[in-house]
């Protein structure tokens, strides 16, 4: 038996953070009946696409149900707050106060079935001056002082290539907070409301500038701190061939064998003596040799050292694919495509190897009175 068998999610969410963290708890067991507007939610219309199906859809939703209907129509809040005692959590993701309008507000559901638990997603929260604020990921990643950390020698910050704010900040916190939720309301017997704030949410993932700048006075600025490229031993560097090497021995051991691998001259490995000068003869060492040679030295000397791939060569890793982690499948309009992977165990999650995605309005509120 799947841990969440048996628990029944009715999803508002749209686009990646809400849809993410249904996709984790339909895997785990649950159904899922995904809530779509008139001609379906927007990321149904996200390139690319296989037919006329977005793969960004197919790997997001697999394996859900989808009704379709206008939550502005006479009758629409009256008609899926029916299904209120057969449900056990609700999950949105609209501004603070959207659902209330609609007559599907916390309040509402509360009063139909005290015992769901109620899941909101938002940029900022339910409340403070930046509650009815717009905003994406790019921007949570803004306001959480993470992107300025990731600033080159222009001053300029990096490009984030992954959506941390909605994923780290949106999804996975929703998931946690479900799953405790549930936990309580075995004991009390009764739900609760969620607020999960995406902006906030990252703030955990800086503890160690929280901790310094609390401790010294000083807050980290890109590449002035250890996690920020000031160290020797935690830095991205160049190899001869172009490409580039994740050099990252913090500690002793691991720092004594790159050393040695790399031949790195006795008087600077003490790089808290002079970390600049220490970082300018590990980039010219470095950049003497192709990657490829690197990559057979530091495997052999185990020493927390990678060759930066491209996303199709880690997606054709033979250790990823010894564990198994793409060995999932999603079907779309008759094409099998590789499904994305989820953080969870395999003892947890459903077995099937195909699942499909759902065609829009597929089912229809009805059917799922019981």
């Amino acid at each position: 038996m799947l841990p969440l068998e048996g628990i029944r999610v009715l999803d508002f969410s749209t686009l990646l953070p809400g849809p993410l963290a249904s996709l984790i708890l339909a895997e785990a067991g649950a159904e899922v009946i995904k809530v779509e507007r008139p001609g379906g939610e927007d990321m149904r219309a996200y390139a690319p696409h296989v037919g006329e199906e977005s793969v960004n859809f197919a790997l997001l939703n697999r394996g859900k149900r989808s009704i379709e209907i206008d939550l502005r129509e006479a009758g629409a809040a009256a008609s899926l707050l029916a299904l209120a005692p057969t449900l056990d959590i609700v999950l949105e993701q609209f501004r603070p106060g959207v659902m209330a309008r609609l007559g599907l507000g916390y309040d509402a559901w509360r009063e139909a079935n005290p015992r769901l638990v109620y899941c909101a997603i938002t940029g900022y929260g339910q409340d403070g001056p930046d509650a009815a604020r717009a905003g994406h990921d790019l921007n949570y990643q803004a306001g959480s002082g993470a992107l300025a950390l990731s600033a080159g020698v222009d001053g300029a910050p990096g490009m984030p290539p992954v959506l941390l704010g909605d994923i780290a900040g949106g999804s996975y916190p929703a998931v946690v907070n479900i799953l405790l939720a549930l936990r309580q309301r075995e004991r009390t017997g009764v739900g609760g409301f969620l607020d999960i704030a995406m902006a906030e949410n990252l703030l955990p993932f800086l503890f160690w500038g929280l901790a310094q700048g609390q401790a010294t006075g000083h807050w980290p600025q890109a590449n002035d701190a250890q996690f920020t490229g000031a160290s020797p031993r935690y830095r991205i560097y160049r190899a001869g061939c172009g490409r580039h090497l994740t050099v990252a021995p913090l500690e002793t051991k691991f720092w004594q064998a790159f050393c040695e691998a790399i031949g790195l001259p006795e008087d600077l490995r003490d790089d808290a003596r002079n970390p600049a000068a220490t970082i300018a003869e590990v980039t010219r060492l470095l950049a003497a040799r192709p990657a490829a040679h690197w990559d057979e030295v530091f495997r052999a000397a185990d020493c927390c050292v990678s060759v930066v791939r491209t996303l199709d060569e880690a997606v054709r890793d033979l250790h990823l694919a010894a564990r198994g982690v793409f060995d999932r499948e999603v079907v779309v309009e008759g094409h099998v495509l590789m499904a994305m992977p989820l953080p969870l165990v395999r003892s947890l999650r459903r077995g099937e190897r195909q699942v499909r995605s759902p065609a829009l309005g597929e089912a229809r509120v009805g059917d799922f009175t019981r």
